[in-house]
């Protein structure tokens, strides 16, 4: 065990690199293509991006990637460690770019919709023809015969009982869970590539990632009453003195240990459903300063985070 003296020094465990050595090509663009680009650059791929070239009206400078527009931090912070090139994939100048990357490339990744990918030629079967050991990961908005279809993370999350009341999400979650489902979809075919000696193709629906996200709440994990659907006293959100608690003490040890200080009894755990026990949680925590609430979590174990108001 590291002593208080050696912790500090002690180095950090070596990150791994399984696609070190493995060259993709992206020409994916806004937030998925690039986060699952992102994620194989750290997870040591070569990575080299073509863009569209910027629109006319665009400020000097700005990416042919639309996020780029959108947000330059979250463009740059995307794109550390790609290399990228602008080529105007419709035009015979691109055309020759892109097939330059292509000869050299493990995985190709797009984000277009079929019948688009058809217009540039990279045709599942025509690319395998060319690139025999190739690899493709196609991003879409739904899988198979919808995959035409438009929509969008929001859309894709409505979809699946992920919205509620006006409010929009407080992040993307299909674009991030359909980026991850990408960059595993790279593991997978350069393992494939690795025992088979050939390229394959996966395809990885954004709508299949808010699917994947949304199953607690079709398994009602989540749904009203459920123990983190707020039927279980120790999993809530509740008002403090200044600001508000994230309460989440679900196991019976936590429980037990929220229980006896709110100064309700330790019997069954069952009791945490009970209305009264909701209450003197709520009036206990209601009574506690964030700085309180910090200090209790520490000092009895109860896992929580305070929020301001």
């Amino acid at each position: 065990m590291p002593t208080a003296a050696n912790t500090a020094t002690a180095k950090a465990p070596t990150a791994l690199r399984p696609l070190k050595g493995v060259r993709i090509l992206s020409l994916a663009l806004n937030l998925p293509g690039p986060a699952a680009l992102m994620r194989c650059q750290q997870m040591g791929a070569t990575c080299v991006k073509l863009e569209p070239p910027p629109h006319p009206t665009a400020p000097a400078g700005t990416p042919g990637d639309p996020m780029g527009l959108y947000n330059r931090a979250a463009y740059d912070v995307l794109h550390t460690g790609v290399r990228i090139a602008s080529a105007d994939l419709k035009s015979e100048k691109g055309q020759k770019a892109l097939h330059k990357e292509l000869a050299k490339t493990d995985v190709l990744l797009t984000s277009f919709r079929p019948s688009a990918l058809k217009k540039l030629g990279l045709e599942w079967k025509l690319l395998q023809k060319q690139y025999p050991n190739l690899s493709l990961v196609e991003i879409v908005g739904a899988p198979g015969a919808r995959a035409e279809e438009p929509g969008h993370d929001l859309t894709y999350l409505a979809e699946n009982g992920l919205i509620t009341g006006l409010d929009l999400p407080p992040t993307l979650y299909a674009d991030m869970g359909g980026s991850l489902m990408a960059s595993e979809a790279v593991l997978q075919v350069r393992l494939h590539q690795l025992q088979k000696g050939k390229g394959t193709r996966l395809e990885i629906a954004l709508s299949d990632a808010a699917a994947y996200l949304a199953l607690p709440r079709t398994w009602k994990l989540t749904t009203k009453g459920s123990a983190v659907g707020g039927g279980h006293a120790g999993y809530r959100v509740y008002p403090c003195k200044d600001g508000r608690v994230a309460l989440a003490a679900l196991e019976p040890h936590f429980a037990a240990a929220l229980a006896g200080e709110v100064g309700l009894a330790k019997s069954h755990i069952m009791a945490m459903f009970a209305p009264e026990t909701h209450s003197a949680t709520a009036a206990f925590l209601a009574g506690k300063t964030r700085q309180e609430l910090d200090a209790l979590a520490v000092a009895r174990d109860i896992p929580l985070f305070t929020l301001p108001a």
